[in-house]
């Protein structure tokens, strides 16, 4: 193997690692079975949520796994893979490749990475449930409301002079 061909074989291994390190998660897939359509509709999804989707040879994704320390992943890479790397909502591979493997038995979800751990795939398939970034933010958002919420409502029915289960209170004054 000449020099030339070692050297641009280390620069995929780097480039690998440092996406691995750059996002949020990572998910391994087997796609043997898929159609050019289906692949392309499929990456179209991905980069529709900002996921990177690429076919890399196996044995420089497992020398950048080593990189950086994913060897549990090695495992998997055997076979025709691909791998998606979620840089804006660590979610949205896992749900997106899960929700496309429903509708195409050929795409095999393998491993993932989250957070530095590798997963297999039923902790991917599992993660797949959560809602995306912006799901996240509106159930957030209902619970912070809902105590502000309860508040207001005591404070109206004080200044309404009612108790806060909504039945009137009558005042009445006696004379001596």
């Amino acid at each position: 193997m000449s020099v030339e061909a070692i050297s641009l074989k280390a620069e995929v291994v780097t480039e690998i690692a440092e996406k691995f390190n750059n996002s949020h998660s990572a998910v391994v897939v087997e796609y043997r079975g898929l159609s050019v359509a289906d692949v392309t509709v499929l990456r179209r999804e991905l980069r529709a949520e900002g996921v990177e989707f690429k076919v890399y040879k196996n044995k420089l994704m497992q020398r950048a796994a080593e990189q950086v320390g994913y060897e549990a992943l090695n495992d998997q890479l055997v076979g025709p893979n691909a791998i998606a790397f979620g840089n804006d909502d660590a979610v949205a591979p896992a749900r997106i490749l899960a929700n496309f493997a429903k509708d195409h038995e050929a795409l095999i979800i393998k491993a993932g990475v989250m957070e530095g751990k590798v997963l297999s795939s039923d902790e991917v398939k599992e993660i797949s449930s959560l809602p995306g970034r912006d799901g996240m933010y509106s159930m957030l958002l209902a619970m912070m409301k809902e105590p502000v919420a309860k508040v207001a409502r005591v404070i109206n029915a004080v200044a309404e002079n009612k108790p806060a289960d909504g039945t009137v209170v009558e005042t009445t004054e006696e004379a001596a």
